[in-house]
């Protein structure tokens, strides 16, 4: 018995031996490759950028598109996608422009692959954007507000303010320094552990038609243009991370920027809830429903 326990121990530790084998980046001709502790090649030497994920994968770049493959140099994830992120040091945010999904080491994107956007909250929510909308999403995946809202911050780690058809709440938690929301949402107004309340934002006066529509486009028109810059330099040049001041100096983002800022800038002018105005008519539009009713 004694003999057979032994044995077990032994083939547990040999196996963890096996999974903790250290797994090396190397370079050649500025390239990237992964090798094993004696420096055998586990990859060609193909990629332009290597970055651990988590204990058993890596973010790799091949020219200019991103994915996912494991320690064996399995691909995990097609290296299709122009951005990628790490976030929490063991997920990737990959995507192109309307396609951006949080994948694990394991190559399983949890939160799907249909967002313009992909952002990390308090309390290791995600907040989630799509067709100009926002949503919250755990970090198991789990949807916890559809996008639905207008926009959604939050001030503090314990507070979380919502817009909705004009409509500013605030839902804070009480009980915590850290707000974490339940799955069913719902609940939260008869838990004593959080609190919900509505907000009144004041967006200034603003009355007559004209200043809602022909002032109001101009400005949105003239409004969109430094956020559409902002958008492109960053897509261009702030995800390449180490390689940015190459990129500067050699000028390579140059033919890529009007493509680019034009698409930005029609994001930006299509969004119906953008505009310094938006929130005036938003308000306006609710009036009028209160008083038909």
């Amino acid at each position: 018995m004694k003999k057979l326990l032994f044995l077990i121990f032994i083939i547990l530790i040999f196996n963890q031996s096996v999974v903790n084998a250290q797994i090396n980046i190397i370079s050649e001709n500025n390239k990237f490759a992964l090798a094993d502790e004696n420096n055998n090649r586990i990859t060609e030497a193909e990629y332009n950028k290597i970055i651990r994920l988590g204990d058993s994968a890596f973010i790799v770049q091949k020219k200019s598109k991103f994915g996912i493959i494991n320690k064996e140099g399995e691909i995990l994830v097609p290296v299709k996608y122009r951005h990628a992120e790490r976030v929490l040091g063991k997920y990737a945010k990959l995507g192109n422009y309307s396609d951006f999904g949080l994948y694990n080491e394991e190559g399983f994107a949890f939160i799907p692959p249909i967002y313009d956007s992909i952002d990390l909250l308090f309390g290791g929510m995600f907040l989630t954007y799509k067709n100009y909308k926002y949503g919250v999403t755990d970090k198991r995946g789990v949807v916890i507000l559809d996008n639905i809202f207008d926009d959604i911050y939050m001030p503090k780690p314990n507070i979380m303010h919502l817009s909705y058809k004009g409509e500013w709440y605030k839902i804070e938690q009480v009980s915590s320094s850290t707000l974490t929301l339940p799955d069913d949402v719902k609940t939260v107004e008869s838990n004593p552990d959080y609190k919900v309340t509505s907000l009144v934002v004041n967006t200034g006066v603003v009355s007559g038609y004209s200043v809602l529509t022909f002032t109001d486009y101009i400005i949105k028109l003239l409004s969109s243009i430094s956020p559409a810059h902002e958008d492109t330099i960053d897509e261009l040049m702030l995800s390449q991370g180490a390689e940015t001041v190459n990129i500067l100096l050699k000028f390579t983002w140059l033919p890529r920027y009007p493509i680019c800022y034009i698409r930005n800038y029609y994001r930006h002018v299509r969004n119906p809830n953008n505009g310094p105005l938006s929130g005036v008519r938003q308000s306006l539009i609710n009036k009028i429903k209160r008083v038909d009713k």
